[in-house]
């Protein structure tokens, strides 16, 4: 059971009281895919001066402030990740999960106010978990004991660069490698091996070097994000886009497709909660 939440949609059309549970769900992203062109979709929170995360200075890692997560945005999180049949997260934020700096995202359904998530994966033919791929280049972090347990695949996805002895070691553990790039990782190729696969839909839940590739090789199909009101500041953060300027015309093009606001989320804030397609997705 939750507590009835509703929110305002702003675009395409204005209407009221629409409930929060299920707002996702409805785009049927699953559908969206097909074997061997699959949809690929990103998912981030920000705040109004665009940071998607600051230093910590304790351990000079990237997180996400309490103060602009909440309930709503989480719900839709994992509305996405509901209607995924794969996961792309990276090294890093397996490192910080083992080093318990962060909370582990890589299955879905399983608290009390979830579980209509498993029953509609169920319900629409999806396996019980999604699938995951880790991209890395190091190859240095630690598999949960979880992706087991809920008997979840596991690609490794690395570089041309990466060590022989960190590749031969994974190997060894029994995991599937393949080669996704000269010295990182890159959006096109790992998506073209994991077209062959046949997933159909493609969750991104990596950082923001990883959506970086995935829109300059214009393979991202959409991009979901929540904007909380509220600045942060800082001189140490990550914003969605790390690298150089975008080449215009190319990459980086948005279409918004859905606006949402959220009066007063859990945080105490409002937030905006909006949906783009990316004018040069190729797939």
């Amino acid at each position: 059971m939750y507590n009835k939440k509703t929110i305002l949609q702003l675009l395409p059309d204005q209407k009221t009281h629409l409930d929060l549970h299920g707002l996702y769900l409805k785009h049927n992203i699953q559908q969206l895919g097909q074997p061997g062109k699959p949809f690929v979709y990103a998912n981030f929170l920000s705040s109004i001066d665009g940071r998607i995360a600051v230093i910590d200075k304790t351990t000079a890692l990237p997180t996400t402030p309490r103060s602009l997560t909440s309930r709503e945005d989480f719900r839709l999180f994992q509305e996405l990740e509901a209607q995924s049949d794969c996961l792309i997260t990276h090294g890093g934020y397996l490192r910080s999960l083992a080093n318990g700096h962060l909370g582990n995202i890589l299955q879905i359904g399983l608290r009390d106010d979830a579980r209509d998530l498993l029953r509609w994966r169920k319900k629409n033919g999806l396996s019980q978990q999604p699938d995951l791929v880790i991209a890395s280049a190091s190859l240095d972090f630690t598999i949960p004991e979880s992706l087991a347990r809920h008997q979840q695949n596991v690609l490794i996805a690395t570089t041309e660069q990466s060590r022989p002895d960190r590749i031969e070691y994974w190997k060894n553990s029994g995991y599937e490698v393949v080669i996704a790039g000269k010295n990182l990782v890159d959006g096109d190729k790992l998506i073209n091996i994991l077209a062959k696969r046949l997933y159909q839909s493609i969750y991104l839940i990596a950082g923001p070097l990883m959506l970086e590739t995935m829109i300059r090789h214009c393979v991202l199909n959409r991009l979901y994000l929540t904007m909380n009101h509220q600045l942060l500041g800082g001189d140490q953060f990550h914003s969605l886009i790390p690298g150089a300027c975008l080449k215009p015309g190319i990459s980086g093009h948005l279409k918004i497709l859905e606006h949402y606001f959220d009066p007063q989320s859990s945080n105490g804030q409002s937030q905006f909660f909006s949906s783009y397609s990316l004018h040069t997705a190729n797939r």
